[in-house]
């Protein structure tokens, strides 16, 4: 089986810019051999520069916000310290005034007292009890402050993450306007120049394209369907290229790609054909005439293909008259067939010609293995 095919890398890695900017740098060029990290080109950082400066300010007022809520927060905490203390003192005062008013009472009932005194008594009493309600009231009023104080803490810490996460991403971004080779290889196309523009807005363009190992390639032969089924993957192949007209290189089926299309109505498949290019010859999109083995005949007869095409210019009655006078049967005068029954045509004396059915095997392209048939070794065509 013979098809054409487009000689390929085993691995291609395109190699995109993440951010958008102008080219300041080119290092690398086509045919350029590169190492994983190399520096391949560098975008204007300026702008991603000022964006990481931005970035760190707005983390520090962040961490400066923490520090400002958390001395807050010590404060409150003093506050309320001092505010417990004045409960406490005004409940010991209030529980004082309480003892002394019911003493009060006890001798303003016996008639010791005057009434003035007792009254004065009582309404001691009674603002001293006031005064540790307002107390209390503010010791709650304080501890709800604080309350506050820790929520605007933990906001402020959630903030400080944030700006966290904004300055990693500007560095980040930073960082890509370098752009590096992700893997040891040759680059086979640049897509920038210097001072272009390179938009990164809706996806990363690709900029140069890396190929990672010249010396193992493989070559994409365009299969018709109805070859399929005789191929096997690890098949030996052969195959040139018109760079090398007389040398003849060898690789093997390394897979059938299913990824059917259609050209020209004809349902195309790939067959992958891997092989070694250790001096590296043979390059990424040189054209390769691919001879596939399909079958094996040793010790058979063989009828040449110029034999099979061959088809006297005779009126078509006087055609079929010779098919049904030689019992030539139907299957063998059809068209477009490469195996199966066949009409071949023997020269008989006075220039007559005789119609011989052939069932015919596999072909090498030049001859057809002959399965059945009435011809002789030594017929003349």
């Amino acid at each position: 089986m013979q098809a054409t095919g487009t000689i390929n890398p085993l691995t291609t890695v395109p190699v995109g810019s993440s951010v958008s900017g102008t080219v300041q740098y080119i290092l690398a060029d086509f045919n350029t051999r590169v190492r994983a990290g190399q520096v391949l080109g560098q975008l204007d950082p300026a702008i991603y520069e000022a964006q990481v400066l931005q970035a760190r300010g707005n983390l520090a007022r962040a961490q400066a916000d923490v520090k400002n809520v958390e001395a807050s927060l010590i404060g409150m905490q003093a506050v309320i310290q001092t505010n417990e203390a004045n409960v406490a003192r005004l409940k010991a005062a209030d529980t004082y005034a309480g003892v002394n008013a019911r003493r009060v009472a006890d001798l303003y009932e016996q008639g010791i007292l005057a009434g003035d005194q007792h009254d004065m008594t009582q309404a001691n009493m009674e603002q001293s009890a006031a005064q540790v309600r307002s107390a209390e009231a503010q010791l709650n009023q304080a501890r709800a402050q604080l309350a506050q104080t820790r929520a605007q803490l933990e906001q402020a810490r959630a903030q400080v993450q944030v700006m966290t996460g904004a300055l990693r991403q500007a560095e980040t971004s930073l960082r890509y306007t370098t752009i590096l080779s992700p893997v040891d290889g040759t680059a086979v196309t640049r897509n920038i120049t210097v001072g272009q523009s390179v938009a990164a807005s809706l996806q990363a363009p690709n900029v140069f394209t890396i190929a990672q190992d010249l010396k193992r390639i493989q070559v994409y032969a365009k299969i018709d369907e109805s070859d399929t089924g005789d191929i096997k993957v690890g098949t030996d192949v052969t195959f040139q290229v018109d760079s090398f007209p007389n040398q003849v290189f060898h690789g093997r089926v390394s897979a059938i790609r299913l990824n059917a299309y259609i050209v020209q109505n004809v349902v195309i498949y790939d067959t992958v054909i891997a092989f070694d290019n250790p001096e590296e010859k043979l390059l990424p999109g040189q054209t390769a005439y691919v001879t596939i083995p399909t079958g094996h005949a040793a010790h058979t007869g063989k009828v040449p293909n110029a034999a099979l095409r061959f088809k006297p210019e005779l009126p078509r009655d006087e055609m079929q008259a010779l098919y049904a006078k030689y019992d030539i049967p139907v299957s063998a005068t059809g068209s477009s067939r490469t195996r199966g029954w066949q009409v071949v045509w023997k020269q008989l004396p006075g220039n007559q010609l005789e119609p011989v059915a052939v069932k015919i095997g596999i072909t090498d392209y030049s001859s057809s293995q002959l399965l059945e048939g009435k011809l002789q070794k030594a017929t003349s065509w």
